[in-house]
């Protein structure tokens, strides 16, 4: 193999050498991309793996405590066993009728009976979210598919499902021809047999139901007064901002200190080392107690779950500036206030920002704990609350919102970062944008502007 075919092959490959912008740009698309295909492939490709079935018309049984209705999931190994005891009703039901015996029910009986056919209804649009239980349109309903002038195209009424719409719609106009609840047939109506399609199981939804769960939450004002989710979104950022303000604004004077001072270092160290092990959810009862259950124990525990770690974290940055530049100052005259003023902080600002950085994204981490003490607010409680209704085609939008503001918010810091400090290696050898060399020019002139007055 020649050197130059050597060489192109192990492109990718090699060890501390930096891609072309191109071709990081390719795989930072695949590093997306791929998840997304996964998860596309295992909701939409049938022969993939779809363990459930989730119902799109369902039935009551008879002796059962558990009962589906239309959007729950069955797994398919249960489902056929759920069909198989509807048929026997409805055959009891049909064996009674040919011996001139007709099973008797109740009228409620019967228009349960015929409420199953509700979010055939509302899938098609003939009826609406709130009309599951208006007798009078589902009666019309019946009409209509048992007629023929009704024919569904979002839910497909399988053939038996047909034979049992007309057999009940015949039952239903010898006993009334018109609507009228108290002419409703006591005379036992035939069940509809259970229909579904493949489905992920109930914590997996696909990505056509997140999407349009998430755009209904986000577009539609909650009864009761409760918060939109726009108002939930921005508290929960608030929670982050003011939880990390405070950590920095105690943090970040504490850890230069550390870092510069033996003594500061020997005297707070040991024990901020000893307290981050402690979980920080365990003083949530502690925050409740002397804060109240309002925002402050949230903030709170927001501000100790980064504390801590940025004090260490940033402390070890100071200690890596190199040691030459503080001695210089010294040989120069410089007292320990411009050391610390002139010389530590300029000299480690790069690498600070890119710690706080950092640290940022671990308080986003602290979040969802945060907003669960006292009073559930937030995302975390809109998560909380449909994750135990096993809404999750409704969590999950949340989740990726979450993910997407601090992705984002990243990028955009380490965007910044080029900006504020154009003179470090970094800033200088990275692909610069029209945005970019603009920005630049203008600090330039600005800088420039200073120097001369």
């Amino acid at each position: 193999m020649s050197e130059k075919k050597f060489r192109k092959r192990n492109y990718w490959f090699n060890i501390r050498k930096e891609l072309a912008p191109g071709c990081g740009t390719i795989l930072t698309v695949c590093s997306f991309s791929i998840p997304l295909l996964v998860w596309v492939t295992v909701s939409y490709v049938p022969f993939i793996w779809h363990p459930d079935i989730k119902l799109e018309i369902s039935a009551d049984r008879e002796g059962v405590t558990t009962v589906f209705t239309a959007g729950d999931r069955v797994s398919k190994e249960f489902f056929p066993t759920f069909l198989k005891g509807v048929r026997e009703e409805n055959n009891l039901v049909l064996s009674a009728r040919k011996e001139n015996n007709p099973l008797s029910v109740t009228r409620r009986e019967n228009i349960k009976r015929l409420r199953h056919l509700a979010p055939l209804g509302i899938a098609n649009g003939w009826l609406e979210s709130d009309e599951q239980q208006n007798d009078k349109k589902l009666f019309e309903l019946w009409k209509g598919l048992a007629e023929g002038t009704l024919i569904s195209t979002e839910i497909i009424l399988n053939k038996e499902n047909l034979e049992i719409i007309k057999d009940n719609w015949n039952v239903l106009t010898k006993a009334s021809p018109d609507f009228n609840l108290k002419l409703y047939p006591t005379e036992a109506l035939l069940k509809l047999l259970p229909q579904g399609v493949p489905s992920n199981p109930v914590y997996l939804p696909a990505p056509h139901e997140v999407l349009s769960a998430g755009w209904s939450d986000f577009n539609t004002v909650p009864e009761n007064g409760m918060p939109t989710m726009w108002e939930r979104y921005r508290h929960s950022l608030t929670i982050i901002f003011w939880g990390f303000a405070y950590s920095c604004m105690l943090g970040i004077p504490l850890a230069i200190l550390c870092g510069s001072f033996d003594f500061f270092s020997k005297l707070h160290e040991p024990f901020i080392d000893f307290f981050r092990y402690m979980p920080a959810p365990t003083f949530s009862v502690l925050f409740v107690a002397f804060l109240g259950t309002s925002d402050a124990p949230k903030i709170m525990l927001v501000f100790i779950g980064t504390f801590f770690q940025l004090v260490l974290v940033i402390a070890n940055t100071t200690r890596l500036l190199e040691n030459s530049l503080i001695e210089a100052a010294q040989t120069l005259g410089a007292n320990r206030r411009q050391l610390l003023t002139r010389i530590i902080l300029p000299g480690i600002l790069p690498n600070l920002y890119n710690d706080l950085r950092i640290l940022l994204g671990w308080a986003w981490t602290w979040l969802v704990i945060a907003e669960l003490i006292g009073e559930k607010t937030g995302l975390t409680g809109f998560i909380d609350t449909q994750g135990t209704r096993y809404n999750f085609d409704r969590v999950f939008p949340v989740i990726i919102l979450i993910g997407l503001t601090g992705f984002f918010t990243d990028r955009l810091l380490h965007w910044l970062r080029h900006l504020f400090f154009p003179w470090t290696e970094e800033a200088r050898q990275a692909p610069k944008g029209l945005l970019t060399r603009f920005l630049l020019s203008l600090n330039d002139r600005n800088t420039c502007f200073w120097h001369t007055k």
